[in-house]
């Protein structure tokens, strides 16, 4: 079952039609097939006339679709031999912020991600992909790894942001956030991030400090979340649509900043219609970008880190 979006109405009422007109004609000696036809090309037409022209508040929603592919499904349609590493070695396993060894393209690297979980157990689980300080300890602990074994890093980003509760800022979150932003800016080995869903605040940044970022076509990227900045700037979170417009959060706008390198592109419809073409169109960017970042020495790469975060920030 497809959950659709407010602005999908008009995609859902005609695909209910087509679903009837299919369980009609079972059994049925009468010929519709033209008549399905007709209104599937007419279904796709709208679909893909719809998300040509979506706002930024429509592709914040995509963003946080519930079907969206997560962690997961990306490693298990993308990547190869994923094996799991777990703990910080401090405190404990934190399960919104995944990592291991894995394999793409036959390229052995070190991969770590935002899971979000894709039921309310799971969800639950996995925090919906806020991370807690010993998450990002633990991804600082598998950059370390990377490092020592001369492994690339992938990073897929898919956060609201860090996780703010008390026990988090207790254990010490905003220490463990720029401690693995400053791991990645200091990686010796090639780092590729993807905001492959929402990239949310510190939260993002801290394992997306690379010196090559892609974004998903209808991901989102900013330093608050449009509810948040509209409840700051207008005292309502009504004006939300406003806020994303105004913020830039679209990987079209952040491409034209400068903020992220590449947009990848997604199937029609956005990539909850299909994650497993969505996962393979982004291993093969990333496939890509690993490729031209290989020749880079450790020190050419720290440099293009710094390079790319300045001229941001200029």
């Amino acid at each position: 079952m497809i959950s659709y979006l407010e602005f999908e109405k008009p995609v859902a009422e005609l695909e209910q039609r087509i679903a009837e007109l299919r369980a009609a004609a079972e059994g049925d000696e009468v010929d519709i097939s033209n008549e399905l036809q007709r209104l599937e090309l007419k279904s796709a037409a709208l679909l893909e006339t719809a998300y040509a022209a979506l706002t930024p508040w429509q592709k914040t929603q995509v963003a946080r679709h519930p079907s969206r592919p997560h962690f997961r499904d990306y490693v298990e349609h993308a990547f190869d031999e994923f094996v799991p590493l777990g703990g910080d070695r401090s405190f404990g396993e934190d399960e919104a912020i995944l990592g291991g060894f894995a394999k793409l393209d036959g390229r052995k690297i070190v991969l770590i991600g935002h899971e979000k979980g894709n039921d309310t157990a799971s969800r639950l689980r996995h925090n919906f992909g806020m991370g807690k300080p010993e998450g990002y300890r633990k991804a600082i602990r598998l950059m370390e790894l990377a490092g020592r074994f001369g492994l690339p890093v992938v990073t897929l980003v898919d956060t609201s942001g860090a996780f703010p509760g008390v026990e988090a800022e207790e254990r010490g979150q905003a220490e463990a956030i720029a401690r693995s932003t400053e791991a990645c800016l200091a990686l010796p080995v090639p780092m590729v991030a993807a905001i492959v869903g929402e990239g949310g605040s510190g939260g993002a940044v801290a394992l997306a400090s690379a010196e090559r970022v892609l974004m998903m076509e209808h991901a989102v990227y900013s330093v608050i979340s449009p509810e948040g900045c509209a409840s700051i700037l207008w005292r309502t979170a009504e004006k939300a649509p406003d806020a994303a417009e105004a913020m830039k959060v679209t990987a079209q706008d952040l491409a034209e900043l400068g903020v992220i390198d590449r947009i990848v592109p997604e199937p029609v419809g956005g990539a909850h219609r299909d994650p497993r073409a969505a996962a393979i169109s982004l291993g093969g960017a990333i496939a890509e970008e690993l490729d031209k970042l290989t020749r880079q020495s450790g020190p050419e790469l720290r440099r293009m880190r710094e390079e790319r975060f300045l001229r941001i920030a200029g």
